[in-house]
């Protein structure tokens, strides 16, 4: 089964790029889980604030917002595709991944569709 994880920091200073040594320990997590088979893809996210854009469909019409957005206590600084085999695995990658990404959330949804998933 294929998950998708997006990271939610607690640190306020989340949008600053990491230290190098916080990469290194995050670049040898990542290496290993792909080595591992359990993660498919990853990648951090600008905030919002420095681009983006809202796709907003309603009534067979559609309106593009562009960024800056309202401001939010909430950034989703990341995401993860991963795959294993049930959802208390996704929670276990997820508290791997926390142990080193720090305090924050890390919100678990299982994709649907694909061959896995049919």
């Amino acid at each position: 089964m294929r998950f998708l994880m997006m990271w939610y920091p607690d640190q306020p200073g989340a949008e600053r790029p990491p230290d190098p040594e916080y990469m290194e320990r995050m670049d040898r997590f990542v290496a290993a889980e792909m080595e591992a088979g359990v993660l498919l893809a990853t990648g951090g996210l600008l905030p919002t604030s420095m681009g983006g854009a809202t796709i907003t469909a309603r009534g067979g019409k559609f309106m593009v917002t562009d960024g800056p957005f309202t401001e939010s206590k909430e950034m989703i600084a990341g995401f993860a595709i991963i795959n294993v085999a049930s959802l208390d695995e996704a929670v276990e990658a997820a508290r791997r991944f926390t142990g080193i990404a720090g305090e924050g959330e890390c919100g678990i949804r299982q994709i649907i569709g694909g061959p896995d998933n049919l």
